[in-house]
């Protein structure tokens, strides 16, 4: 959401910061396989060979556990996220959001053409062992912000579960140095996404 809002006024842009939020495919991990196949035939077939997904254990297992440290992972997180879907329709709404997911991967080459015409700066604290978003994404900011600040941290896809403190002071440490005023041009002109035709 918060690349959309950059694509419509980048004038209002100051920073990104990214916590294993991909804006390239460089870090799709083999696991959006079978979620790229239902992007190219959303059959009901394939809508329902990812229902899996969206059980108590792969969210505690794959989702949360993957990468990440045992003893520093609270349940409150996966438990909370158990009890979401569990409600009446939310894993109908779960599989229609990540289907809708493509029209992201759709509007990548729009954001990294914005990072490259405004540069904000950029920083991305990421979990290394993410079984979804691998290293990749985030090093690849660096091809359109060549000094986007990355961090790869010991952690899974939700970094902050088990490392908030040390984000929090990566993300402190990186306002303090690029908070100063910055020179910029004064730009009204939304940056537009691909047209479709």
């Amino acid at each position: 959401m918060g690349l959309r809002l950059a694509l419509r006024h980048p004038e209002r842009m100051a920073v990104i910061i990214s916590q294993n939020g991909n804006a390239y495919v460089d870090g799709f991990s083999d696991e959006w396989g079978p979620w790229e196949a239902c992007w190219r035939e959303p059959s009901a077939a394939n809508r329902e060979a990812r229902r899996p997904s969206l059980a108590p254990d792969t969210i505690r297992n794959w989702q949360y556990g993957t990468g990440s440290d045992p003893q520093h992972l609270s349940p409150d997180g996966y438990k909370l996220d158990i009890a979401y879907m569990a409600r009446p329709g939310a894993e109908e709404i779960q599989l229609d959001l990540i289907l809708d997911y493509r029209s992201n991967v759709a509007l990548y080459p729009a954001f990294q053409s914005c990072f490259r015409e405004h540069r904000p700066p950029l920083l991305a604290a990421w979990g290394r062992h993410d079984p979804a978003f691998l290293p990749a994404g985030a090093m690849a900011y660096r091809r359109d912000l060549l000094d986007a600040e990355i961090h790869l941290l010991d952690a899974g896809h939700f970094a902050l579960e088990t490392h908030a403190e040390e984000i929090a002071a990566l993300i402190r440490s990186f306002l303090d140095r690029v908070s100063s005023p910055r020179r910029r041009s004064p730009v009204e002109t939304p940056c537009r996404p691909p047209s479709a035709g």
